[in-house]
């Protein structure tokens, strides 16, 4: 059990280590179902590279402000995890949207598309966490 635990502490202080490893993972989820399917088309397989590449960044990011906040515990580090894990969330939607040909997710009854909702809370999480605050400052 030390040894695992030591293992996940030098993957997570580590952050090429740990950048490395979610590329490789999330690549590899998303081979089969996302990237070889459009691998011939040049047009799309740029684009869906190009959200690949934004979701990589994000779950990243998502990554380091959980180990930040856990190590910290500050209220300010809680909302700017929460807004790169929604920034993930919304990256995951649009690599979706662009690899299959379906139409955008619609909230019923209005015009206006999920990820764009998503969008403006982490925006609004973004600004809570920049913006806050802290009394021990």
């Amino acid at each position: 059990m030390q040894t695992i635990r030591h293992h996940l502490y030098n993957i997570t202080s580590s952050k090429p280590k740990l950048l490395a490893i979610i590329t490789v993972v999330t690549i590899a989820i998303l081979t089969v179902p996302v990237i070889l399917p459009h691998i011939s088309d040049t047009s799309t397989i740029y684009h869906i590279l190009l959200h690949v590449a934004s979701l990589i960044i994000a779950i990243f990011l998502g990554a380091v402000s959980i180990f930040a906040y856990l190590r910290n515990g500050r209220s300010r580090l809680l909302f700017m995890m929460f807004a790169f894990l929604s920034l993930s969330v919304i990256e995951a939607m649009y690599l979706f949207d662009v690899s299959s040909n379906i139409e955008d997710i619609v909230i019923p009854g209005a015009d206006i598309e999920v990820s764009h909702v998503i969008f403006l809370v982490t925006l609004t999480l973004f600004g809570i966490g920049v913006f806050r605050v802290s009394k021990y400052q």
